[in-house]
């Protein structure tokens, strides 16, 4: 009988440690390294992606979160490692969706939200969360403000192209009941880059009772296209405002101080926003028809 048990814990542990095998770090996300060292005895650091990865002869010796048994760079005699296939599998027992399945290395990898998440030739698409390839033809400098000479989906910050800043917010996070993100760097509509905090205090000509918040909004429309923002704020459609449970109206009419630049590319106006006479706090989603959603966090002082 105490032989019986004993086998029985062996086999229990042995398919817990088999579970385990491939895990990333205890918070969900992939162990990040540098070196084979910083790896488990059964996992390698993969080059390019730069997380452990679990060396395999056959699928059998995966984790359920990447089942594929495959050769690391597509030859014969390459290391064979444990390959993900999507990015819902990479999510497997997590509370959080943060893993993506990578489109570059197919191995499980925490969701990028800049370009110094990825590696050395790559940049951020912060809407799927994908470290893609740079085609290596858009200027990492750049002058003046909005686009200007920077690719689709990035703005031009103190000389320097930057990624638009990922939808992190409850507004837009549908475990939480928000709306879920649809921008990509394939999109075509105008990007919000920026929302910045102006206001948040009793102003009685906007909300007759209570407190409201104001936040001041750049935004451009694509270098590559013949669309322009109207003239005046009567003429704007599909902007949007989209609450923490993901309800959204139309933002237009909480636009005030609309004004256009560079031949009507470019635009600035405030939104303002009601909030009860306590609330010190108050999260927004913005976003135009086809173009990001942006996160706004208001603070009252």
């Amino acid at each position: 009988m105490q032989l019986r048990k004993m086998m029985l814990m062996l086999t229990a542990l042995g398919a817990m440690s088999g579970l385990m095998a491939g895990c990333g770090d205890d918070d969900g996300g992939a162990k990040g390294c540098t070196s084979n060292d910083e790896c488990a005895g059964t996992e390698i650091c993969h080059p390019d992606a730069n997380v452990c990865v679990t060396t395999c002869s056959t699928g059998s010796d995966c984790p359920d979160t990447a089942k594929t048994c495959a050769s690391i760079d597509g030859t014969a005699t390459g290391t064979k490692i444990c390959q993900c296939s999507t990015d819902a599998l990479c999510n497997t027992g997590s509370e959080t969706a943060n893993m993506v399945c990578s489109d570059l290395d197919n191995v499980c990898v925490t969701k990028c939200t800049a370009n110094a998440d990825c590696g050395s030739g790559r940049v951020c698409d912060t809407a799927s969360g994908q470290c893609e390839e740079d085609g290596g033809n858009t200027p990492t400098t750049c002058s003046g403000e909005a686009q200007s000479t920077c690719k689709y989906g990035q703005f031009c910050s103190s000389g320097t192209c930057t990624e638009v800043p990922a939808p992190t917010c409850a507004n837009f996070d549908p475990a939480q009941g928000g709306k879920q993100p649809i921008w990509t760097a394939s999109s075509t509509g105008p990007i919000i880059y920026e929302v910045t905090p102006t206001f948040f205090d009793t102003d009685n000509s906007w909300c007759t009772t209570g407190r409201t918040a104001k936040a001041r909004v750049r935004a451009y429309q694509p270098a590559g296209s013949s669309l322009t923002f109207p003239p005046q704020k009567q003429g704007l459609q599909g902007f949007f405002y989209v609450k923490v449970r993901g309800d959204e109206e139309s933002g237009v009419g909480l636009i005030t101080g609309y004004s256009t630049s560079n031949g009507g590319k470019n635009a600035e106006f405030t939104v303002n926003f009601c909030t009860t006479p306590t609330s010190t706090t108050l999260s927004i989603g913005l976003y135009f028809t086809n173009g990001n959603e942006v996160c706004g966090r208001l603070t009252r002082n």
